[in-house]
């Protein structure tokens, strides 16, 4: 019998196994919550569409003020901060089957949500400042790989659960929920800290010079908000999906990024960040045009899988900063970028919900508007973006 605590010495004690821990973990919390969330908010707390909304944007107000994190980095170390913040993920998690009125549901939310996305900025900061250049698409695709697993098994576990038992909502969020904080407490307590290789600045920054990749970051938020709040809802509210349904098209989506999203990393490896963006921005319009106009439910299964796959993509928009930024920049724009990402995050999922009471199609068309104007920004990247070389448009510009 291994002795104790051999399990944690086979562990590498290294930075990307800390990297790929808490890729892991995340979504050991945050699938169970966002899985269920349409079938419990309507089964259980009866939402409509306008209140699915204004939850949404509750959700997003952490996203938006994710800038205080150079502010928090002056009490707590990034590394230490990310594990809290998967504690903290854990903690929203575990919460929300606990309470079944509206504005309980609203808080625990907002828990889980300061979690999920103080653990987002912190991961895309780490990422950024511990790998090179040319390891990141490739490392990064792996990370999405990574994430996929960990919610292949847990939502296929809980799909085989939902086969045989009646769901427990209280349990699966309660479970989810503990897992994430236990895994959190292990990280604490068996890796190292790692030395910081380039001090960050600590302070909030605007730089002109990455103006593009500010943009870019705005409207993939705007994006994936039509996605993660609509589509979803529009299974379950037009076309009648169950919860198992629902958990099954996640665990389909799941094993799809298992395998593509490391050849997506290495893709955009080879072709380049302009390239690949632009077959993303592409394909998008095709997708939420599709979805304007669906009656079949077949096609809205096809049109779910294929627009989460495009998501792997927003890879490049990371490395294309990484390849024009200053590496003591990297901290302090994470959270930047995710505020100006939510931005639209906070105020869109409230403001289309009242369109969807309305016209539901015209969501989607807002949405393939959303991916064209993506679409003309990207072409913008050079072929090799550098310091001095950030866009086609102009020369360096002072910061």
């Amino acid at each position: 019998m291994p002795a104790p605590g051999s399990f944690s010495r086979l562990v590498p004690k290294d930075r990307k196994t800390l990297l790929y821990i808490l890729a892991a973990a995340s979504p050991i919390a945050f699938a169970v919550w966002q899985t269920l969330l349409n079938n419990y908010v309507v089964e259980v707390v009866g939402f409509t569409g306008k209140e699915i909304g204004f939850l949404q944007s509750i959700r997003e107000i952490p996203g938006f003020l994710a800038f205080t994190v150079v502010w928090v980095l002056l009490i707590i170390r990034q590394q230490n901060f990310a594990i809290l913040s998967l504690i903290l993920l854990g903690l929203g998690t575990a919460a929300t089957g606990i309470f079944s009125s509206v504005m309980e549901l609203y808080i625990t939310t907002v828990l889980m949500s300061i979690g999920f996305h103080y653990l987002e900025t912190m991961q895309t900061s780490l990422s950024l400042q511990w790998l090179s250049i040319d390891e990141a698409p490739k490392v990064l695709g792996k990370i999405i790989s990574i994430r996929s697993s960990a919610t292949l098994i847990v939502l296929g576990g809980l799909y085989v659960g939902l086969q045989l038992f009646q769901p427990d909502y209280a349990l699966i969020y309660g479970a989810g929920g503990g897992a994430a904080i236990c895994i959190g407490i292990y990280c604490m307590a068996a890796f190292p800290h790692f030395k910081d290789e380039v001090v960050q600045r600590n302070e909030l920054f605007l730089r002109k010079r990455y103006w593009l990749f500010y943009t870019l970051t705005f409207l993939a938020g705007a994006r994936r908000q039509i996605f993660t709040v609509f589509a979803g809802f529009l299974l379950v509210q037009k076309f009648g999906f169950p919860l198992e349904k629902m958990v099954l098209l996640v665990l389909v989506n799941a094993a799809i990024n298992i395998w593509i999203a490391p050849k997506i990393g290495a893709l955009i490896s080879f072709i380049g960040e302009r390239r690949a963006l632009t077959f993303e921005y592409l394909g998008l319009i095709a997708i939420f045009l599709s979805y304007s106009v669906i009656e079949s439910a077949e096609l809205a299964i096809a049109l779910y899988i294929l627009d989460h796959l495009f998501f792997s993509m927003a890879i490049a928009i990371k490395t294309y900063f990484q390849k024009i930024a200053d590496p003591a920049d990297f901290a302090a724009t994470a959270g930047i970028s995710f505020t100006i990402n939510h931005i639209a995050a906070v105020v869109l999922p409230a403001a289309l919900g009242l369109i969807w009471i309305v016209n539901h199609s015209a969501v989607f068309v807002i949405g393939a508007a959303i991916a064209f104007a993506s679409l003309v920004l990207a072409r913008l990247i050079p072929d090799t973006p550098c310091p001095g070389s950030e866009t086609h448009l102009m020369q360096r510009l002072p910061v």
